[in-house]
């Protein structure tokens, strides 16, 4: 007969939020999702379709790129939400922050990699800083940096606040 399966957590650091997260959440996926598109629309001209592409074919690229940001920002920070549920992180702390924006960098770097480099789907103007050793634009990779980052410090500032009021 086995025993039941224990949390990991000391009681007083997994109680149940006093606020319900999910509209937080939401708010980080929508604003990631608007600064996302900003700095997408930003970054084009670093890349040879600016000059190439017809603007259906930009805009395309804009749309989808746009779209992709906002899934991995999604999955990034699902995957930062299970681990602070494992962990017993504090809701938008900064070891929630840090996991999904390695995430996200780390998924870019990948992804620049295939892209580029692998399936040629898209090519760097020469205006394009390059970060040695990865040969990853550096544009997309601090677009991985700060928009998360900006998103979920402005919702953990909110959240907390809100926790605050509610006391």
């Amino acid at each position: 007969m086995s025993s039941p399966m224990r949390s990991a957590c000391a009681p007083s650091t997994c109680k149940p939020a006093d606020r319900p997260l999910l509209p937080f959440v939401a708010l980080a996926i929508g604003l990631a999702a608007i600064a996302h598109f900003l700095w997408e629309a930003m970054q084009l001209p670093l890349y040879t379709l600016w000059r190439t592409g017809t603007p259906r074919e930009i805009a395309f690229a804009l749309i989808h790129c746009t779209g992709g940001d906002i899934l991995i920002t999604t999955l990034t920070l699902a995957a930062a939400a299970a681990l602070a549920r494992i962990f017993c992180w504090r809701p938008f702390g900064w070891r929630i922050v840090f996991t999904a924006i390695a995430l996200g960098a780390g998924y870019t770097i990948f992804s620049e990699w295939l892209n580029v480099q692998i399936r040629r789907s898209w090519s760097y103007s020469a205006a394009m800083p390059v970060v040695p050793f990865f040969g990853t634009g550096l544009t997309p990779l601090l677009q991985w940096l700060i928009v998360p980052g900006l998103a979920l410090a402005i919702v953990g500032h909110r959240y907390r606040r809100a926790r605050r009021l509610a006391r």
